[in-house]
C-alpha cells in the first residue's frame, strides 16, 4: 500500500454486508479503504507497508483477531488499532486493548459513532483526509495561520514571519515554497544569527575571485543560490547594518551586487524573513534600518507559541513519537494518560522545538511500547509505572484520565470561565458541568 494524501484504512472483515458498508462509507467521507477478508491476506498486505490505521474483527475464518495482531506488531509500529466484536467476545477486545491496541467497538453500532472513533484516532496522529486538512497544526490558531500562509502563497510581496524561537518560522516558509508555484525551484534558508559578522555579506550575496584575502574563486551566495524559488533569511534582526543596505537595494531594485563585483546581478526569487526579535524596538534603538523594516513587514505572520495552541500538543507528539519509532527501530508507540496530562500542562518555553526535543529522547531511550510522563519530564516528574502489569488500568479508566486531563488544561487556558471552555472544547455549557461533575473536577482545581 502506497502512501496517498487520503489516509489509507485496513479493514479485515470477513462479513461482506459489514465490509461492504464500511469500505462504502469511508470512501465517500475522503478515506482510502482497502478490504481484506482474511488474516492471512493482512499479513501479506502489511509486509514492508503500512497503513494509517487498521480495522479488524475479532473473528476471522482463518485466525483471531488477537493471533493476527501479535503478529503484525512488529510492522504496526504505531499505527492505530481498532477491533470490532460482538459481545460474546468483548473480554478479548479489552485484553487487546491492554495490549497496546487503541480502541474497540461492539457490534452492531452506529456507522457515525465508528467515524468519530478513528477520526479522532487520526488527528491524534497528525494524520488528515486531503489537502484541505490542517497541515502545520489542528489548533484554531495554527489554523488561521495556515490559512493566511496559503492566501499569499503565491504573492511575491516580501513575507516576515516572526514569532517565539522554536515555533516552526522555517517550518512555516517551507510550507509556502511547497504549496507555491516556485516549488520546484530551490528554498535557500540561512541562518543570520549563526554566520559570523564579517562573512553574511559574501554568504548571502557571493563574492568573485580576489574579492579579499582567501577569496581563491568565485563564490556565489544564498540570493544567487535561491533562482527563481525562495530565500530565507532566518533571525533577519542579527543582519549588521551595512548588509541591511545591500538587502534594501535588492528588495527595491531586484538587483544585487557580489562583494567585489561591478556587475549588478537579477533576483528572481521570493524573499522570505524570519526573527523572533522586536523588530520595531530593534529600529527605535538603531539597530535596524525603519526604511528596511517597512519592506520587509509588507505581508506579517505571527506563529503563535505552543502553550497558546494546546490543541497541537498531543497531534504534535504522537506525529514525533510515530516517526522517530519508525526511524530508530524502537518498540515506543503510545503516550500514558499520565504524559499526556503532564503535557497539555507544560508551559512549553521552547514550544514545538522542545516538544519534538523531548519525545526524540524519550524514544530513543524506550524499552517498551509506553512513553511515560518521567520519559518525556525526567527532570520533574516521577515514574508512572504505567504499562506494568502491575495495576493496569481498564480502558473506561485510560478514556476519563485523557479526557479530565484535557478539560484541566482548557479550563485553565480560558482563565476558569466555563463558557470560553466549552467554546474551545467544541461542546455546550450543559454538556461541559456534566462532565465536570461525573469526572470530579472542581472550580478549586483551577488555580
Amino acid at each position: 500500500m502506497q502512501r496517498h494524501e487520503a489516509p489509507t484504512i485496513l479493514i479485515v472483515e470477513d462479513d461482506p454486508i459489514m465490509g461492504e458498508s464500511l469500505v462504502e462509507r469511508l470512501s465517500l467521507e475522503g478515506y482510502r479503504p482497502v478490504w481484506l477478508t482474511t488474516g492471512g491476506e493482512a499479513l501479506g498486505a502489511l509486509q514492508g507497508q503500512r497503513p494509517d490505521l487498521l480495522v479488524c474483527d475479532i473473528r476471522l475464518p482463518d485466525m483471531t483477531g488477537e493471533e493476527l495482531y501479535h503478529s503484525l506488531l512488529p510492522q504496526l509500529g504505531g499505527t492505530p488499532v481498532v477491533f470490532m466484536t460482538g459481545f460474546g467476545d468483548v473480554s478479548q477486545a479489552v485484553r487487546l486493548v491492554r495490549a497496546g491496541a487503541d480502541d474497540y467497538l461492539t457490534k452492531p453500532f452506529a456507522v457515525d459513532e465508528f467515524l468519530t472513533r478513528i477520526g479522532d484516532l487520526l488527528r491524534s496522529r497528525g494524520i488528515g483526509t486531503g489537502a484541505a486538512e490542517a497541515v502545520l497544526g489542528t489548533s484554531p490558531a495554527i489554523r488561521q495561520v495556515e490559512q493566511l500562509l496559503r492566501r499569499v502563497a503565491d504573492v511575491d510581496s516580501t513575507l516576515l514571519i516572526t514569532g517565539e524561537s522554536g515555533v516552526g518560522k522555517e517550518v512555516a516558509a517551507n510550507f509556502v515554497h511547497r504549496i507555491s508555484q516556485r516549488a520546484e525551484a530551490p528554498f535557500m534558508a540561512v541562518n543570520c544569527a549563526a554566520i559570523p559578522q564579517e562573512l553574511i555579506d559574501s554568504e548571502v550575496f557571493g563574492h568573485e575571485k580576489g574579492a579579499f584575502t582567501g577569496a581563491h574563486a568565485l563564490h556565489r551566495g544564498y540570493a544567487e543560490r535561491a533562482g527563481n524559488g525562495v530565500l530565507l533569511l532566518d533571525e533577519v534582526g542579527e543582519l549588521p547594518l551595512p548588509v541591511q543596505v545591500k538587502l534594501l537595494r535588492l528588495i527595491q531594485e531586484r538587483l544585487f551586487f557580489r562583494v567585489g563585483g561591478e556587475k549588478p546581478l537579477p533576483f528572481a526569487a521570493r524573499l522570505v524573513c524570519a526573527t523572533n526579535a522586536d523588530l520595531e524596538q530593534r529600529v527605535r534603538e538603531g539597530a535596524f534600518r525603519r526604511d528596511l523594516f517597512y519592506r520587509l513587514n509588507v505581508i506579517p505572520v505571527t506563529i503563535p507559541s505552543l502553550r497558546d495552541r494546546l490543541d497541537d500538543v498531543l497531534p504534535l507528539l504522537q506525529a514525533y513519537l510515530r516517526q522517530y519509532a519508525d526511524a530508530f527501530g524502537r518498540p515506543a508507540q503510545r503516550l500514558t494518560p499520565q504524559a499526556e496530562a503532564v503535557a497539555l500542562t507544560h508551559d512549553w518555553p521552547g514550544n514545538v522545538r522542545e516538544l519534538r526535543n523531548r519525545i526524540e529522547r524519550a524514544v530513543a531511550l524506550a524499552t517498551g511500547p509506553w512513553i511515560g510522563a518521567n520519559d518525556l519530564f525526567p527532570e520533574s516528574v516521577a515514574d508512572d509505572q504505567f504499562g506494568t502489569d502491575t495495576d493496569w488500568p481498564q480502558l473506561t479508566a485510560v478514556r476519563d484520565e485523557s479526557e479530565r486531563s484535557y478539560i484541566l488544561a482548557t479550563l485553565r487556558r480560558a482563565d476558569g470561565q466555563l463558557g470560553k471552555a466549552a467554546d474551545l472544547l467544541g461542546v455546550g455549557r450543559t454538556t461541559l458541568w456534566e462532565k465536570m461533575r461525573r469526572l470530579g473536577i472542581a472550580m478549586d482545581q483551577m488555580e
